[in-house]
């Protein structure tokens, strides 16, 4: 029956009350939403308005796809690197303070380059699980990257599993001065993630990349 027409009763088949029980149906929109625009957002002009030794504010004036003017505010800051260190059956994970959320948390070791240094970020990733557990590993392979932020903040990440680990001294910066770690088992670690002792997007978006390269 097409739609709005008067069926047997006497009434709308489309809007009418409802067979079952009198209630009232709304009549189907014929309307289609409108097809969405593609194509970029073009950077017009930019201006800093915050900078320091990490990361960059700006403010963009865009233009939209459909020639419209508007406005994104960016933080900018270097890629960084996450290493899970895999042992049999868990990882190991590190616990510190995290100003910006006023609570400790556990999360995977991970880091950018410090005071102008350079490097791949493998180097990174090797460097990071022994300045913040002391281990080493006899192999680091690369699991994917990934963004965190990507709705205001320019920042990737790139996601290591290292194996093979052989124990050591830590050599922790300033900034770690409170930093503890402790061995996991896979039921224990999605056991914290599920109660909230790790909230670090970044470590579970890890652990979801490894569970995938793991045979289940």
């Amino acid at each position: 029956m097409a739609p709005g027409r008067i069926g047997r009763g006497g009434r709308d088949r489309e809007s009418g009350p409802d067979d079952r029980g009198g209630v009232e149906r709304p009549a189907r929109c014929a309307v289609a939403p409108p097809a969405p625009i593609m194509g970029r957002v073009d950077q017009l002009r930019t201006r800093t308005v915050y900078q320091n030794a990490w990361m960059t504010v700006r403010e963009d004036l865009v233009a939209m796809p459909d020639g419209t003017a508007g406005v994104y505010g960016v933080v900018d800051k270097p890629d960084f690197a996450l290493v899970i260190p895999r042992g049999d059956n868990g990882v190991w994970l590190v616990e510190q303070y995290r100003y910006a959320i006023g609570r400790r948390a556990w999360e995977f070791p991970q880091g950018s380059w410090a005071g102008g240094a350079r490097g791949d970020q493998l180097s990174l990733a090797v460097a990071e699980l022994r300045e913040e557990t002391g281990l080493s590993a006899k192999e680091v392979a690369f699991l994917g990257h990934l963004f965190g932020a990507y709705g205001f903040c320019s920042q990737g990440f790139d996601v290591f599993v290292a194996t093979g680990l052989v124990p050591g001294a830590p050599a922790r910066e300033r900034t770690e001065q409170d930093m503890v770690q402790r061995f996991v088992t896979d039921r224990e670690l999605r056991s914290m993630i599920q109660s909230g002792q790790v909230v670090d997007a970044a470590s579970i978006a890890a652990y979801t990349l490894l569970l995938l390269r793991e045979p289940s």
